[in-house]
This record gives structure tokens, sequence and C-alpha cells, in this order.
């Protein structure tokens, strides 16, 4: 499939952990993210947190860089079936129109190389004109996801900017 040429995209990436946020761990799915953003030609990051495993925290940084004009905001971690997985609810809750279909896609392309990207509970959509999207917290998982939608997220940018879409 032919990408459609994006590379000024402004992109965030948030890292939901407690462990990360308190410095006991390394964030290593955020810096992972951002090289396939950067060597994919999808854009530049613009910005990067890690916050905790706490829906409020989630919603604040989301909605600070909407504000700020950010165009793809990624989401690592918090989207499993652990107690404290909470960023799928955070994020849906602040979604203006959800978008199932991207996670969808990731989990089916993702699915030749493990049945464990069915456990992941990701959602995606639109805040404003804003796309975010939840990935797994392994960096192996998240990276996946990611590369499993490369193709089709300039379009997806595209038409959220509101350019021309149908070919």
């Amino acid at each position: 499939m032919k990408r459609e040429s994006t590379g000024d995209v402004r992109c965030a990436i948030l890292t939901v952990s407690d462990r990360a946020h308190a410095g006991t761990i390394r964030d290593a799915s955020g810096p992972a993210l951002a090289r396939i953003i950067v060597e994919g030609g999808l854009g530049h990051v613009e910005a990067t947190a890690i916050v905790p495993d706490e829906e409020d925290a989630i919603r604040a940084q989301i909605l600070a860089w909407v504000d700020a004009g950010i165009e793809l905001i990624l989401c690592t971690g918090g989207t499993g079936f652990a107690p404290r997985d909470r960023t799928p609810e955070a994020v849906a809750s602040i979604l203006d129109r959800p978008a199932p279909g991207l996670m969808e896609l990731a989990r089916m392309r993702c699915l030749a190389r493990t049945p464990m990207t069915f456990l992941s509970r990701g959602v995606a959509g639109l805040v404003s004109s804003t796309i975010v999207i939840t990935l797994p917290g392994s960096p192996s998982g998240a990276c996946e996801q990611l590369e499993a939608l490369l193709d089709v997220l300039p379009h997806a940018i595209a038409s959220a900017r509101g350019g021309e879409v149908h070919k």
C-alpha cells in the first residue's frame, strides 16, 4: 500500500507506568516508539511524559498535548488485565470520536506473531483533531502494534487535519 507523506506530524508519547513514574524501572517502550516514528518518516516527537496508572493523570497529560496542537499521541502501558491497567478507560472517557478499526487492524496484523495481542484492551480515536492510540506496555508489543498501523496512519492524520482524503 502506498504511504502518504506526513513526515511533519507533531507526535507525543505517554508512558503509563507506576514503576517507571517512580523511577524503579527505565521506560523502554517510549524511546522504542519514538525511534519508529522518526525512522518510519511519520514525524517528530515533540514531547514525552511518564505518568502513573491514574486515570486523572492520563487524561490531564493527553488534554494538555491536544491543547498544544499535538497531532498524534501514543500511549504505552496500562492496556492489559492487571487491576491498575486503566489507560483504555481514561482515554475512552475523553474521545470525541472512537476509531475502533485502528486497534482491530493492529491486533489482526499482530496475530501471526502472538495470540497475546488479543489481550491488549487498547483503544484509539480522536480528541478534537488529535489521534490518540493506546498500545501495550511491553516494548515488543507496543512496537509491533505501531508498526502494524504505519501504512494507515498518514491517511488518518491527513484526514484529521481536514485534508482531501478521497482518492
